[in-house]
Order: structure tokens, then sequence, then C-alpha cells
């Protein structure tokens, strides 16, 4: 069983005795390069995905620490990481904080996949830290893997405590492959970086500025240029740090990747519309930049794949089929058409991410939430020491 419980500890002063728990250690541990100490070094950004808002009297977290290492060393770890599907030496080097916690959280499963195997074979000896395992692609992808990995990846998933991710589709995938509870996880972003911002006005530029940004594999920017290239009404730019054909290139339609905040946040200043063209997914791809453009008051059309209706509806953004060139068109000119109809869904949109609180806070808050439950269930005489966690509300369902 986990060690979920902290040790209490008894003063005596006169005739009144006291008691104090000590905080509920929780260790995050994050890929190899999201370390606190260095990612956005002097910007006081706190942890990146927000997990900092957590910390308090009640819970006191650490995270993963990146060790310098030269290429040589890069290279064996990146090449373990790609055979085994997640970064087992970066876990390892973490190990003395994993095992001394009380609670692991990790973001995605080459996290959490890595994280099982070091409990499996340390934490037995060492307390067996309760492990929140968060998925993201592991269960789109679970259907391609061979009979063996299934096998592996079945035993580490069955060390983890709880299962969640982001989407009640791959939630529900999750449940049908490994026949046990899966919970979700609403994601959230930064307010620093992108300040909410209700839209007062909209009325698009000519040509029409359309923005496309994001690195996820499940990016259709194909169906996106073949809707605008070569349209003199239209001007696209694509952002991202993946492969795209040079046959995408086009004169209206610039791509290239956009390194950094300030680069991303200048073509979403820049754009009319941001489109999320997306392939078949079950694990709400492209929920960031739609977050984000949504805070930013733009208008946003976006392929009806992934579950992104279970954070907004079609009163909020303008949904179309996925790969379908003619819908993303007939989309893109009723919005142009009707301006006050485009400002409607935007407005409408960014009270609902006001309403849903879809933070970093927010994010971190459910993880609190999740953790308590789990403790209170788990070992239930000890339900008083952990009682005033995180003061978190009950989870929210899906739209």
């Amino acid at each position: 069983m986990s060690r979920v419980s902290r040790v209490r500890n008894t003063k005596q002063h006169g005739d009144a005795e006291t008691s104090f728990v000590q905080p509920t250690k929780v260790h995050v541990h994050l890929f190899y390069g999201a370390d606190p100490r260095f990612y956005r070094k002097g910007e006081n950004i706190g942890c990146l995905y927000g997990y900092h808002h957590a910390e308090s009297p009640e819970l006191a977290l650490t995270y993963s620490r990146d060790e310098p290492e030269n290429k040589i060393v890069r290279l064996v770890r990146r090449g373990l990481k790609a055979a085994l599907g997640f970064d087992f030496i970066h876990t390892w080097r973490n190990r003395a904080e994993i095992l001394n916690s009380d609670v692991v959280w990790t973001h995605t499963e080459h996290e959490h996949l890595s994280a099982a195997l070091l409990l499996l074979i340390k934490g037995r000896a060492r307390g067996n830290p309760m492990l929140l395992a968060q998925s993201v692609w592991l269960f789109d992808k679970w259907a391609g893997f061979g009979a063996l990995r299934k096998f592996f990846y079945r035993k580490l998933l069955a060390r983890a405590d709880v299962l969640t991710t982001h989407a009640t589709e791959n939630a529900q995938m999750a449940r049908d492959y490994l026949k046990r509870d899966v919970q979700q996880v609403f994601y959230g972003i930064n307010p620093r970086d992108f300040p909410l911002l209700e839209p007062a006005a909209w009325q698009p530029n000519t040509p029409v500025r359309i923005g496309a940004i994001g690195n996820d594999r499940d990016r259709d920017w194909e169906s996106l240029v073949k809707a605008f290239r070569q349209n003199p009404a239209h001007e696209v730019r694509i952002a991202t740090r993946r492969r795209v054909s040079k046959e995408l290139h086009a004169g209206n339609v610039k791509i290239a990747p956009a390194i950094g905040l300030k680069a991303a946040r200048e073509l979403y200043d820049w754009a009319d519309v941001i489109v999320v063209p997306l392939r078949h997914n079950t694990h709400v791809s492209g929920i960031t930049v739609v977050l984000e453009a949504v805070a930013l008051g733009k208008p946003v059309i976006v392929s009806d794949v992934g579950s992104l209706r279970d954070y907004f509806g079609s009163e909020h953004v303008f949904y179309v089929p996925p790969h379908d060139v003619q819908a993303l068109q007939r989309t893109l000119d009723v919005i142009v058409a009707n301006p006050a109809l485009a400002l409607q869904r935007a407005q409408a949109a960014s009270r609902h991410f006001a309403a849903r609180d879809y933070t970093t806070r927010q994010f971190a808050m459910q993880h609190v939430r999740i953790t308590q439950d789990f403790m209170h269930r788990v070992r239930p005489v000890e339900a008083p020491l952990h009682a005033d966690i995180g003061n978190v509300a009950p989870s929210r369902g899906a739209n």
C-alpha cells in the first residue's frame, strides 16, 4: 500500500496538549528541461504547468532536477527513452526525492511509467509513495503497441494509484484498456502569459489574417494550407517546430517556428482568426492554443475531435469536421461576413473561460483534490490529518 499518512507530533504545554502534522511531501516529476530552477530563469513564473500553486502549509513540493550532461550522455539518455518510451535515466537521477516523498505527481506517461518502474524496484522498501499517473498520448498510441510493450506498460500502470487524463474520450479508452477507474483533469494556462481579456470589438483586416500555432503531432497543416493557399483574400502564418513539407509553402502562407513566448504572442496579436486544424485524436490536442486564443479574445476555428467539447461548446468556438477543406473555407467566410457573430462567440468563450477557471492554478488544485480524496479513501483513520489540504472545491464534470 502507498505511504500516504504523515507523522503526528505532540507537544505538552502545561495541562494542554497540542498536536500538529508534518506537511505531505509531494514530488512533482517533470520531463528533462522543465527544472523550475532553469526554465525561463529570472521570470519568477514558478513551475511549468503551475504545480507550484498547490504549495501550502499542508503540502510541501519538490521538483525533478535536470543534471548537466555532455552530448554522449544526452544521446544515451535519449536513446534509452526512445526504446522504453520513458526517460528512466532522468528518473533514476531523481530517485532520492521520489522515494522520500509521500506523493508523486507526473505530467505525462513519459514520467509516470518511469516513476512506476523505479517504485517497483525500490519503492516497497522505502514506503511506496502514492503515484498519480497523468497520461497524454499513451492511450492514443495503445492499439499500435506490440504485445510485449502492452504487457510491460500494464505492469507499470498497475503500480499507479490514480490515473488521470485531460479528456473524456481518452479517459474512456484507458478504462476500456485497463479495466480500472480513470479521472479527468481539466488543463489550464498561465494567466500571466495570457491574461484573460474579453474583446469589445472585432473586425478582420484585408486580407484576412489567419494564425495557427502548435507542435503537437496531430496538427493537420495540409488541410489548413489547401483551404487558403494562393488566395489573395487570405494571409496565413503557421508557427511550428515540426517538419512541414515544402509543398505546403505558398506566396500567402508563411511557415516558421515561433520560438518563445514573445514570438507566440506576436503571432496571436497579428492574427484576426486562430485556426486549430487537427487529425483524429482523443487527447484534446490543440487545447493549449484554443485556451490561449480565447484568453486573448480571438475567434477560433477548430477541428471537432479529441474531446475539445469538454472545454468549449459550439456557442464558444467554430467547429469544423476534421480534414474538411471546404468547411474551413465556408466557416471563415461566415466569420468575415458576420463580424458580430465572431465577436459574440469570442465574448462567450471568454466568459466561459473565466467561469470554468482554465488556469494553471485550477489545474494544480485539481491534483490537490485528487490526492486528498485518495488519502481519505485509503486511510480514513488519517483523514483528519489531511482534511484541510488545499481547500479545493469538488471537481466538475465534462460538458
